[in-house]
């Protein structure tokens, strides 16, 4: 990477880019198993979400998807035991041009129809306290399942603190605020009106470049970009 990247390597840049893309494709495709599914540790269990970020990084980079006819069979043949599963599995076959599995519908529902968002006290491993609803809002967008829209914005912007930000508590940051401006946005609410969260996340935003996940940390991550 380090000798691609230099400026008097005599490359272009487009040639440099392919090289790169062409690596990560190859990293992609040897973490392909047998079974069609994908597994971040080569030697392990194939599992979904390893399987779906595999086909969403082939499909950025406009890869053909190897084995398609395994991973397809492998994704029908899982069975999901939780909402991240159900998701995963649900996002690798639309990336698939496949429907999703028939007992999504029925998943859904069993959550919808107790009028539950979840808790706001999370793991520190959740990337936030909002993710579980932002999964179960995009899943039913496939699957063409009404979410109460007033109740579920009326919970959102409960969290919306004095400083433009989303977060439980009273405190804002970046990864809160993605989530419930997400969920906002699975059900067609206007995120653009919300004109103090513009302002929190550039307020987020480095001169440097990138983005950190309060105002005043310092050192920005990928993952808040």
């Amino acid at each position: 990477m380090r000798e691609i990247g230099r400026f008097n390597s005599g490359i272009s840049s487009k040639q440099s880019a392919s090289a790169v893309a062409e690596r990560v494709i190859n990293y992609v495709v040897n973490r392909q198993n047998a079974d069609g599914g994908y597994a971040f540790v080569q030697g392990t269990d194939s599992n979904a979400q390893d399987t779906y970020y595999g086909l969403a990084i082939l499909h950025l980079l406009n890869a053909p998807f190897p084995n398609m006819q395994r991973t397809v069979k492998w994704l029908r043949d899982f069975v999901p035991d939780s909402h991240y599963a159900h998701y995963y599995v649900a996002k690798a076959l639309k990336l698939c041009g496949e429907k999703p599995h028939e007992n999504l519908k029925e998943f859904l529902l069993s959550q919808t129809s107790r009028n539950e968002f979840g808790t706001v006290d999370v793991y520190v491993e959740i990337a936030s306290e909002f993710q579980f609803l932002s999964m179960i809002t995009e899943l039913a967008n496939m699957v063409n399942i009404k979410i109460d829209y007033h109740k579920t914005v009326e919970w959102i912007l409960n969290y919306q603190n004095s400083d433009g930000g989303f977060g439980a508590h009273g405190y804002s940051n970046l990864n809160s605020t993605y989530y419930a401006l997400a969920v906002l946005s699975n059900i067609n609410y206007n995120v653009k009106s919300l004109r103090k969260t513009l302002s929190y996340v550039r307020a987020c935003e480095k001169p440097y470049g990138g983005f950190t996940i309060i105002p005043d940390s310092v050192n920005p991550y990928m993952e808040h970009i």
